[in-house]
């Protein structure tokens, strides 16, 4: 049987991909960082641990249970991470600093204590959650940008340095999706961004808090979160997994028009989305 482990399985992709390759037979190992959700995993009968991916004692302890108890790791999935909107000028370092330690530094602690597990049994996958904004940029999501656009670069690195092993590494880039991303992003650009001193407190009023507060997601192309778990099953069921995997017809249009645009026009275009 094979086994994964999950980061950031409280809800959305990672709890969806966490079910779907449970009921397929490999068995996963669902990480979230609150015990509230830690508990909610137990209950639903999967193998779990307490993983704040910022620290990396838990990071060790969660890989030193997982070998173990099966005396190997097949699949990473790097899923855990999180939107911080807002205008560059109005984040923060702090706030970008913060972004970083999950969405970036977190996914790298992962990745760096796996390899020596990965390389002793000479095999196995990683799976990195990049995104459609890991490819192109809009406006008011520099920080989330920004974080995602290191993944790549992280990703397309390792990806050359692995290349004589049997560890494949690959980007998953999506683009809208339905979880619980919007709510927490709503958290933290409240937490972190003040509107009513911004250059842009009119735009926020008028687009961006209407868009991130709206309980329908009308985003065009947006798809489940199913969409992804299904793509993260068809890297376990296959011995030679593709270095990127585009998820939504937003991810695929975007980084089509990246690649035949010159970047003045696809500005254009980026700015009235």
């Amino acid at each position: 049987m094979q086994n994964i482990l999950i980061t950031g399985c409280s809800s959305g992709i990672g709890l969806e991909s966490a079910k779907t390759l449970k009921q397929n037979g490999i068995k996963v190992y669902a990480s979230a960082r609150k015990e509230e959700d830690v508990e909610m995993l137990k209950k639903l009968g999967f193998d779990t641990f307490l993983l704040d991916i910022r620290d990396k004692e838990q990071i060790a302890k969660a890989l030193e249970q997982i070998i173990k108890n099966d005396n190997k790791i097949d699949a990473v999935f790097n899923n855990a991470g999180y939107g911080q909107p807002g205008a560059l000028e109005d984040i923060s370092v702090d706030a970008l600093k913060e972004q970083f330690e999950t969405n970036v530094f977190g996914l790298h602690e992962v990745t760096r204590q796996v390899l020596p597990y990965m390389r002793a049994q000479a095999y196995g996958k990683i799976i990195q959650h990049s995104s459609v904004l890991g490819i192109i940029s809009l406006r008011f999501r520099g920080a989330y940008n920004a974080s995602k656009y290191a993944i790549e670069g992280l990703t397309d690195t390792l990806r050359l340095e692995l290349a004589d092993t049997n560890i494949s590494i690959s980007t998953i880039n999506t683009g809208p999706v339905t979880s619980k991303f919007r709510e927490n992003a709503v958290a933290k650009f409240k937490e972190n961004v003040n509107q009513e001193n911004s250059f842009y407190k009119k735009e926020y009023d008028k687009q961006l808090n209407a868009s991130l507060e709206d309980q329908k997601d009308k985003t065009p192309f947006n798809l489940p979160a199913s969409s992804v778990a299904n793509v993260i099953l068809k890297i376990m069921n296959t011995n030679k997994p593709k270095p990127r995997y585009y998820v939504t017809k937003a991810t695929y249009i975007l980084g089509f028009l990246k690649r035949i645009l010159s970047t003045s026009l696809l500005d254009k275009i980026l700015k009235r989305i």
